[in-house]
């Protein structure tokens, strides 16, 4: 009797709070939600989350500012109202674990490997034919090895790394796995502060291989990459709501950190005082997770400028996050970064720009500007407009890597697409003067070119997201009430543009949605080459492999489904978006699962190898 009163009791509690979750809702979160724009997720979104995501959300991550504002229990009330209904994952069955011991992991530089967000620190995301292990003639071939299911979210943003057989990756509940390249089953599991966006790199930490990877807390880890063991972990900005979403850059020791923030939705809400953060890029030891040096994209540090419509004080300048991983070239002794747009007034002339520090000491050398005066953020989208800049920009930052190439004449270039549509290259050897810009989409606040380009030796493939959103509408058959409209006719398309002209050389329409529900053709997602054959995945849960000769689809995979999963996990696939397909040993890996935007939520990483062998 004892237990099941304390069952009902507990049921009982649980019920109450979420109908003050629904009042609480209400009061502080439909306002932005239910018409939602810019980056705000949709209340739809927000359903298809876990209860336990959504809390640390609201405790310690994306929406602290807005959790601090309520009591413990009203933030568990708006988790319970608002996330799906779940228990306490089961652990992994014991045919998940790895039954020999692996052996240690020596060079991460031998053997087929892509240990950081591209194969080569040029970050153009082309995998060699003998790395690869797959030949274009193959691709047809290629079906599902294995999945594994990515704990409870509704994301699958962390990009995997190979090396030394082994396959590393993180999800959106924190947790990072070594896993078997061949089978997938689990080596050991470390579990973060928060969740895991960026992708792994793998390396020496002093005398042990290391995984590095960063969390949206603005914390930089090492692990030993052989047992899971923590080696160090350091925070790299004070800002309350920095994070790290571009995947660090490791070379000659030193650990190269690109820094970003969520500072750019809190102006949605009347009484922020908007905006206090600066991007930056922190060059840490890798041995000890030291700092080197540190170097913030905007030189002024904010003050205070004017009062808003609701008398909030506001701060400026501020922005131009680094949401991408940094770029090497060793001949000029440089990293490049990209920047995004200005957050508040006044606008700077490193915002929507290419930046090139000196690797050693962090000085900046040059600036190439391609978007002047974007200042932007949600407080221009939302119903109460008080925080938007006097002259509002168009929100065109750069979310992806420059891309460092050598052209057939002996010049080199810098090539990089934008949100604006537009791909440009930069003479890296000239203070970035502008060789061509070639407009390939229609740009936007989720559109344009937007996580990766890639490139061979003779082209740039740029996929286009241009994702158009119609509107939130009741529909009484959602969860929620209200769905997120997206337009199917919208977005997408894939381009291969001349390295050393811009030239297009051809270009892939955007495959149509058919009769598959609230979809959109978009390809956000970053784009992967191999010889002959580029891979682009779309919001419409797709991977396509397109002949780099003539974009012509040769394979096509839809990942939206539900999977049997080797870590014995429920799974299913999604939209792509985010990160992209990573190749190495004969075997392709993609995420599969991107529930923001109105896209497929999802939670599993696919391997595909010739024949499913």
């Amino acid at each position: 009797m004892a237990i099941r009163l304390s069952l009902v009791f507990g049921w009982c509690a649980a019920s109450l709070l979420a109908q003050d979750g629904a009042a609480l809702y209400k009061q502080h979160c439909a306002a932005c939600h239910e018409a939602p724009a810019g980056r705000v997720p949709p209340v739809s979104a927000l359903r298809a989350m876990s209860t336990a995501l959504i809390l640390r959300a609201l405790e310690t991550g994306t929406m602290k500012t807005q959790g601090d504002g309520l009591s413990s229990n009203e933030r568990v009330a708006l988790a319970l109202y608002l996330g799906s209904p779940e228990s306490k994952p089961a652990p992994p069955p014991a045919s998940a674990f790895c039954t020999e011991k692996p052996k240690p992991l020596g060079n991460p530089a031998r053997g087929p490997q892509w240990n950081e967000w591209s194969p080569a620190p040029d970050n153009a995301r082309f995998q060699s034919a003998d790395a690869a292990g797959i030949a274009a003639t193959d691709i047809p071939r290629l079906k599902l090895k294995w999945a594994f299911g990515l704990g409870d979210g509704v994301n699958a943003r962390s990009q995997p790394s190979v090396s030394g057989g082994r396959l590393f990756v993180g999800d959106e509940m924190g947790a990072v796995d070594s896993l078997s390249a061949a089978s997938g089953c689990i080596e050991w599991s470390f579990q973060a502060d928060a969740p895991i966006r960026t992708g792994i790199v793998i390396g020496k930490s002093g005398e042990h291989s290391a995984a590095f990877f960063g969390d949206p807390k603005a914390n930089v880890y090492a692990l030993d990459a052989n047992t899971g063991s923590l080696l160090w972990k350091v925070h790299v900005e004070q800002h309350f709501v920095a994070v790290i979403t571009g995947t660090p850059l490791l070379h000659s020791g030193v650990l190269y950190v690109p820094v970003a923030s969520f500072e750019e939705v809190l102006p949605g809400m009347p009484t922020y005082e908007c905006c206090t953060f600066r991007g930056s890029l922190v060059a840490l030891d890798a041995a000890s997770g030291k700092q080197i040096w540190k170097t913030y994209t905007i030189a002024e540090t904010p003050r205070p400028t004017k009062l808003s419509k609701t008398k909030a004080q506001l701060y400026g300048p501020s922005g131009a996050s680094v949401w991408s991983s940094p770029t090497l070239d060793e001949k000029r002794g440089a990293i490049y970064i990209a920047t995004g747009d200005n957050y508040s007034e006044p606008a700077t002339a490193t915002s929507d720009a290419v930046l090139a520090l000196d690797r050693k000491t962090g000085k900046i050398l040059w600036s190439k500007q391609l978007t002047s005066n974007d200042t932007y953020n949600e407080g221009c989208d939302s119903p109460f407009k008080t925080n938007c800049p006097d002259k509002a920009g168009p929100d065109f930052d750069f979310g992806q890597s420059p891309i460092l190439v050598s052209l057939a004449n002996g010049r080199r270039a810098l090539v990089i697409a934008q949100k604006s549509g537009v791909a440009h290259a930069l003479d890296p050897d000239r203070q970035g003067e502008v060789m061509w810009d070639t407009r390939v989409g229609a740009g936007g606040v989720l559109g344009g070119s937007q996580w990766g380009s890639a490139a061979d030796r003779d082209h740039m493939y740029v996929a286009v997201s241009d994702l158009k959103i119609k509107g939130v509408t009741v529909d009484k058959a959602a969860p929620d009430g209200y769905r997120l409209q997206l337009d199917p006719n919208q977005g997408g398309g894939l381009f291969a543009l001349a390295l050393a002209t811009g030239e297009k050389v051809w270009s892939a329409k955007p495959a149509p949605c058919g009769d598959r529900k609230n979809c959109s053709p978009a390809q956000s997602a970053a784009v992967t080459v191999i010889p002959g054959a580029v891979f682009s995945g779309s919001a419409d849960g797709h991977l396509r492999a397109y002949s780099t000769s003539t974009g012509e689809v040769i394979w096509d995979a839809d990942t939206a489904q539900d999977y049997d999963t080797v870590n014995g996990q429920k799974a299913r696939g999604g939209s792509i978006d985010g990160p992209g397909p990573v190749i190495a040993g004969g075997v392709l890996y993609v995420n599969s699962g991107y529930g923001q935007w109105g896209g497929q939520p999802g939670n599993v990483l696919l391997a595909f190898s010739i024949d499913g062998k």
